[in-house]
């Protein structure tokens, strides 16, 4: 059929089929609350997701995270690459050379990722919004303005009502539709072995801050600060002072249970059911754009485990193709490697890329695809001389049929214990040079082993009772030599995704350095615990010195926050996507609403991010859409 034949045929469709003001592709920390909001706003609203709506024991309790990001009815399993180099990536323990990659796991599922995630809720940087605002010279993306997205998004639950002057100086939200809270501290402070390990890190960041900070005056400021309490990374203070030290983990969890996007959408469509339209097991194949490139629907087929992500995938011809119509506009919410794949296979994208894959270009955006980044991580795990009383007899799993529960799994059915917390016990911010505008490191310590992602990582996690881990997260790196491209043209095959860390990548000389001094903090705190530690098992002691740390990081550093493959920048930049209204570059009616648009990576945990930028596209298309109507 010709082109224009075609055209002709969904035009006709057009008019025969159901139409809806919005069609959203994506569930997740940028879909699901656009796709609300627009439906609040009484538009109808039409979410597609590719995965399904299953609700396992796995996504609702917290400490069961590491399992739902492998729960067949949950997961996606993209492999990927962090070399180019095949003998460097190699030295990896966790590549698997029959995928050719390194597990990276992401969610399938109604909620995206925000349904296997660590829930943690941590404010970016308030330099991660301006510098947007001055390379987009627009104001509106400028942190004074951008911090109520995070306050309207916000219930806080941990600073009491009654505590007026806490509520007001803090800035926190509390009428939000995301709930925050943070884990009973009591838990720590009543196990004698989790009260050890915190207080070395207690020491060690009043170690740091007299021995980095110059001026006397703040350092006894610091100090005293630090003597005080540990830091709400969402406060108001914290996030304007760019401050270090000890700090609490807030996170996604209301009464003991996983919350983000999902019950969101499920409460929306609850209370509106015309307004939102939600269907799952809807893998969209391609945007619909007529001759001026103006998006007026979509193509998409239904039917469980079509992509080849999902563990349980089985080719079937028998999927039927559908089409959805737009009114307005079409909202591509899929995430960093899924958006850029979407875009392409749509005809949006490197004209050569496009070409190998004999897809037609209808926009030339050499930027697709382009520019991905993410954090570096290592985890440092030890033996302990003695087993975490926290956790004795804990199984991390649910309760098999027939099985006698854990004693953890029976305070979580009470709303208490481990289990309501993502297992993180406490965290330390700094900066890896005391010269740098914000803190790029965080350290924080995990019940378990935890050496990065591999098929069943999640089951070794808990096995021993004596192992805990400090994880040291890289933010604010520098390289954005990464990509995503089609490894084909079939919309049920998953894109080819090569990191290219380190030295493949651009001025990251620093970044490895910093993880580098990252490992030798760590190894600090452990000195400082005395003799509570047996040994340092992984990397373990044949890694002395700098220059093995070094070898350490580059071979095992692993990351789980992909963005920047569609990145916002003006019209002048070849390698953009997205103007400062997420619109797509060169189409009409199409819009980008995820992690992909960000020129650099924000922040330490990119979720945060995601959702302020999710509710500020939605007061920039709720306002477009009316200035339509006038």
């Amino acid at each position: 059929m010709a082109m224009s034949d075609s055209l002709n045929t969904d035009q006709n469709e057009n008019r025969v089929h159901e139409k809806y003001d919005f069609i959203v592709i994506g569930s997740g920390a940028g879909g699901g609350p656009v796709a609300c909001n627009l439906a609040l706003k009484g538009f109808r609203v039409l979410l597609l997701e590719a995965g399904g709506e299953d609700e396992p024991l796995d996504y609702q309790v917290p400490a069961f995270h590491a399992r739902a990001s492998e729960n067949e009815a949950l997961r996606w399993d993209y492999f990927v690459r962090h070399y180019g180099d095949i003998d460097q990536q190699k030295k990896d323990e966790k590549f698997r050379t029959e995928q050719d990659g390194v597990l990276y796991p992401r969610s399938g599922t109604l909620g995206g990722c925000t349904a296997h995630n660590a829930m943690v809720m941590m404010y970016p940087h308030n330099s991660d919004w301006d510098y947007i605002a001055k390379l987009m010279n627009d104001p509106t993306w400028h942190s004074k303005n951008m911090h109520k997205y995070f306050k309207r998004l916000e219930r806080c639950e941990y600073i009491p009502k009654w505590k007026f002057w806490s509520r007001l100086w803090s800035r926190h939200g509390f009428d939000g539709w995301l709930p925050t809270s943070i884990g009973d501290s009591t838990m720590l402070r009543q196990d004698k072995v989790l009260k050890k390990l915190t207080g070395a890190v207690f020491k060690e960041s009043i170690w740091e801050s007299w021995h980095t900070t110059p001026n006397p005056i703040k350092r006894i400021f610091r100090i005293i600060l630090k003597l005080r309490s540990r830091l709400d990374p969402n406060h108001w203070r914290l996030i304007r002072k760019n401050l270090e030290g000890l700090s609490s983990i807030p996170v996604t969890i209301h009464q003991g249970r996983r919350a983000g996007t999902r019950e969101y959408l499920q409460q929306v469509r609850k209370e509106f059911p015309d307004n939102l339209v939600i269907k799952t097991n809807a893998l969209v194949q391609r945007v619909l754009l007529d001759e001026h490139n103006k998006a007026y629907g979509v193509e998409y087929s239904i039917g469980p485990h079509q992509y080849r992500a999902d563990p349980k995938y089985k080719k079937a011809d028998t999927f039927k193709a559908e089409k959805a119509f737009v009114e307005r506009e079409v909202i591509i919410s899929a995430g960093a490697f899924n958006t850029p794949q979407l875009l392409m296979l749509s005809g949006i994208g490197p004209r050569d890329e496009l070409e190998k894959h004999h897809i037609e270009t209808k926009v030339n955006l050499p930027g697709v695809g382009k520019n991905l980044q993410d954090r570096y991580e290592v985890g440092i795990v030890s033996k302990l001389k003695e087993n975490i009383p926290l956790i004795k007899g804990m199984k991390l799993r649910p309760p098999e049929p027939g099985e006698e529960i854990d004693p953890q799994f029976s305070l979580w059915l009470q709303g208490e214990g481990p289990y309501t917390t993502n297992g993180a016990t406490v965290a330390l911010i700094k900066r890896s040079k005391p010269d740098l505008p914000d803190p790029d490191l965080l350290i924080f310590g995990l019940l378990g082993n935890f050496r990065g992602y591999y098929p069943t990582y999640s089951q070794d996690i808990g096995r021993e009772e004596n192992i805990f881990t400090w994880a040291i997260l890289k933010a604010h790196t520098s390289n954005a030599n990464g990509c995503v491209k089609l490894r084909s043209s079939d919309p049920c095959d998953t894109p080819d995704i090569n990191f290219h860390y380190f030295f493949e990548g651009a001025d990251t000389e620093d970044d490895l350095e910093s993880v580098i001094d990252g490992v030798e903090t760590v190894r600090r705190i452990i000195d400082r615990c005395g003799d509570l530690i047996e040994k340092e098992i992984y990397p373990g002691e044949v890694i002395k010195n700098r220059e093995d740390i070094r070898s350490f990081v580059m071979n095992q550093a692993w990351g789980h926050h992909a963005s920047c493959t569609c990145k916002m920048g003006p019209s002048s930049d070849s390698m953009s996507v997205v103007d400062n209204r997420f619109r797509v570059h060169g189409t009409k009616n199409l819009r980008i609403v995820d992690a992909s648009i960000f020129p650099k990576i924000p922040g330490f945990f990119i979720v945060s991010a995601v959702y302020m930028i999710s509710e500020k596209a939605s007061d920039d298309i709720i306002e477009d859409a009316m200035q339509d109507d006038l």
